[in-house]
């Protein structure tokens, strides 16, 4: 389980094509610190599980193929850049929402809108993901927990808008992610259970 808040910029700094998988090694200091293998890290919103740790500076995780296909990982090279979280621990402060680390879909950044002290991005959504999004409701982008700040539609594509203050703008990758970059979203997790507990007491 994780919070969404950040703790660091990370680099991807080895990509090795396994068969039906992928074995990233990322940089990442400060949640390699206290890391061991098994230890859950998000690796831009996505739970992977710590292979090795490698002079205490960064780590490996590999990444089946089902989660390469449902998640922007399968797009990440050499060099990208990646938000990366440790996973919470019992009497943490809960800064952001609950998040799994199980990517619902991808969305596409569509628009950013800068001002003087946020930017608003947009961002296109999955039919199959919009349903569970409210206006200020909590989604994670790229594993960084944020508030919906505006919904609509254009005929059949459903968006969100996201304000972001400076601080976002500065420690995570969503500060850099142009129109057109792929973005993994989690929705809130109470809303897809109410629907599936809806569902069965249809039936």
């Amino acid at each position: 389980m994780f919070t969404g808040i950040v703790e660091e910029l990370g680099e991807i700094v080895a990509k090795e094509e396994l068969t039906d998988a992928a074995r990233f090694t990322v940089k990442g200091p400060v949640v390699t610190s206290d890391a061991g293998h098994g230890d859950s890290i998000a690796v831009n919103g996505v739970c992977l599980t710590v292979v090795d740790v490698l002079d205490g500076n960064s780590f490996t995780a590999d990444v089946m193929q089902e989660t390469l296909n449902r998640s922007s990982l399968q797009r990440l090279e050499v060099g990208s850049r990646v938000n990366l979280e440790r996973a919470a621990s019992l009497g943490s402060r809960l800064g952001g929402h609950l998040v799994q680390g199980h990517v619902d879909g991808t969305g596409t950044v569509v628009d950013r809108s800068p001002s003087e002290n946020w930017t608003v991005v947009r961002i296109a959504l999955p039919t199959s993901v919009a349903r569970y999004v409210v206006e200020k409701g909590s989604i994670t982008v790229d594993g960084v927990s944020l508030t919906v700040s505006g919904l609509g539609r254009d005929g059949d594509d459903h968006w969100f808008e996201i304000s972001l203050i400076p601080t976002t703008l500065d420690l995570t990758t969503l500060g850099q992610s142009p129109v057109g970059t792929p973005v993994n979203l989690e929705v809130d997790v109470i809303a897809k259970y109410v629907e599936r507990l809806q569902t069965l007491a249809a039936d």
